[in-house]
């Protein structure tokens, strides 16, 4: 675990905001004053330092039901980083194979302070250059992987089962504006980077994980895809298995959120909306709860990660066949990433979303995997959903 000390502004170098949920007119005069980073192995639980750092540098979530006010002279917020082994560990839970980006910390948390006058633009980035994607697994092995899920679910060990490939390629040039350019695919409500010592995190995220709206806990599950034409969302929309595994999953997220919410108060607002992005369709629910007296961000983040839709159900038995199955940890991919303010909260799952180290980008896609699956189209659903991230950071 790693604090940056002393907490003032001069003390820390100037990085662009360009994080998930920051507000918007605050952006461009925000610096970095004080940075928590934390890995499985270290001490701790990961929810717990994260609640007690942003109290202790200004931003208060011991209590989600009283929101405080955004202060225009001090402290804007916090960025803030959840991996999915994070999210499991808090919950002992397994935490999967070893990440293949091991430079990216398990949890961040940036806070950051308004400046009096804007920081100084950061030099323009040079050319770009990215290699080969190779494969953690093969086709053939992810198709292995599916029908062994499909053995579990046959046992009654699961319902549903998230699979989730990696692929790396090395790369040459500053990855920071490569992956900011993530921001601008259609449909990424969670479009940002977060950057840190040898590492660069870049999400394209459509689905939120969670966020504290208008004095309700929201979560917007996504499950089931089709490619973005009118005969592919006629398809999704007919489709008895995409269904069956989306409304599982919106059961799911509603026991999560019932275990952090007002008694009764846990309700679908929304259910089965096709949505697009890039050049898919994809369902999407919306699921609310009032919270409970006196939440803190902690029991929040046990309630809600790993996020259900990226795991299965049921969650616990669902994360043991994920770190069976998946050859590599999942790094960046299927955690949370957005912003924490003391008036506002608001973390997408980090689903479409890459991480560059010292000398490669790792990037990570699945999906959902029911007794109904075709091991064929899982392999392909995951491809379609990796291909508009790999060709925008391929384009020089």
């Amino acid at each position: 675990m790693s604090r940056n000390r002393p907490d003032v502004v001069e003390a820390l170098p100037y990085v662009p905001v360009d994080v998930p949920g920051a507000p918007p007119s605050c952006r461009a005069r925000l610096v970095e004053t004080a940075r928590l980073q934390w890995r499985v192995g270290d001490d701790g639980d990961p929810t717990d330092l994260a609640q007690r750092f942003l109290a202790a540098h200004g931003v208060p979530v011991d209590d989600l039901t009283r929101p405080g006010r955004h202060d225009r002279h001090g402290v804007c917020g916090a960025a803030l980083f959840l991996s999915a082994a994070a999210g499991a560990d808090a919950i002992g839970a397994p935490t999967g194979a070893p990440t293949p980006a091991p430079a990216l910390p398990d949890l961040v948390v940036v806070v950051y302070r308004h400046a009096d006058t804007p920081p100084p633009h950061p030099p323009a980035a040079g050319g770009w250059w990215l290699g080969a994607w190779h494969d953690s697994w093969t086709p053939a092995a992810h198709a292995d992987a599916v029908e062994a899920v499909r053995a579990a679910i046959a046992r009654g060990d699961v319902y549903q089962v998230n699979l989730v490939g990696h692929a790396a390629a090395g790369y040459a040039g500053d990855p920071r504006a490569a992956l900011a350019r993530l921001a601008a695919l259609p449909g990424a409500r969670y479009g940002g980077t977060l950057s840190g010592p040898g590492w660069t995190l870049g999400c394209a995220s459509p689905e939120t994980l969670i966020a504290v709206q208008g004095g309700r806990l929201v979560t917007r599950p996504i499950k089931g895809t089709r490619p973005a034409t009118a005969a592919g969302r006629r398809e999704l929309l007919a489709s008895a298995k995409e269904r069956a595994e989306h409304v599982m999953i919106v059961d799911l997220e509603r026991n999560d959120l019932a275990r952090v919410a007002r008694t009764g108060s846990v309700r679908v607002d929304e259910l089965f909306a096709v949505r697009r992005w890039c050049d898919l369709w994809q369902a999407e629910s919306t699921v609310s709860a009032a919270p409970a007296d006196g939440l803190g961000l902690a029991d929040l983040l046990r309630a809600v990660c790993p996020g259900g839709s990226v795991t299965g159900a049921p969650k616990h038995a669902a994360l043991a066949e994920v770190a069976a199955r998946e050859p590599v940890g999942r790094g960046a991919g299927m955690g949370a990433l957005g912003w924490v303010g003391a008036d506002r909260l608001d973390l997408g799952l980090t689903i479409r979303t890459a991480v560059a180290d010292a000398d490669r980008l790792h990037l990570w896609a699945g999906g959902g995997i029911t007794w109904g699956s075709d091991p064929a189209a899982e392999v392909a659903e995951a491809a379609a959903k990796a291909a508009p991230v790999r060709a925008l950071l391929a384009a020089g």
